[in-house]
């Protein structure tokens, strides 16, 4: 059985979807992708009661690690940058040939890049915490401008909590 909800956010809409054993897709619905919930699928917030609550607490600045059941639907060389991608840490950034690096495919920054965009669960798993070599943003799903917010919502509350822990 799959579900959807949409819920509000500082980002918008976002429609989430999941199915029997995880959560399934995040999509922005005020993006330049916003999707319609899947065909079949049954509108039910129950399914959703902890994702909406740590995705609110990450809004707040207060969750910096996600701890959900996810589903993740994806080849093994997709499935090994998304896991990687979970692996950068909160409010910091690399880049698509560092991400490379990290899954042990150096050369393979395009397809890295490729694998990072098709990332299901922005947010979730922080495909926007990774950037050009050049320092400039690029791509994002739901637009370039919802990956800046992301970015300065992190740098802020990570900002901000190492000056409370001087």
């Amino acid at each position: 059985m799959t579900y959807h909800t949409t819920i509000s956010s500082p980002l918008g809409g976002i429609l989430m979807t999941a199915d029997d054993h995880g959560l399934t897709m995040i999509n922005f619905q005020d993006g330049t992708g916003a999707r319609k919930p899947p065909i079949g699928s049954v509108e039910s917030a129950a399914p959703f009661k902890e994702a909406k609550n740590q995705l609110r607490a990450y809004f707040r600045g207060e969750l910096k690690k996600f701890s959900l059941p996810l589903s993740l639907k994806g080849t093994p060389f997709q499935r090994s940058v998304w896991k990687a991608l979970g692996e950068i840490p909160y409010g910091k950034t690399i880049s698509y040939r560092e991400l490379a690096k990290r899954i042990g495919r150096p050369t393979a920054w395009r397809a890295a890049g490729a694998a990072n965009r098709s990332n299901p669960l922005p947010i979730v798993v922080p495909c926007h915490r990774v950037i050009a070599s050049n320092g400039q943003l690029t791509g994002y799903y739901g637009g370039i401008h919802l990956k800046e917010h992301l970015l300065k919502l992190e740098a802020a509350q990570a900002k901000e909590s190492k000056s409370r822990n001087k």
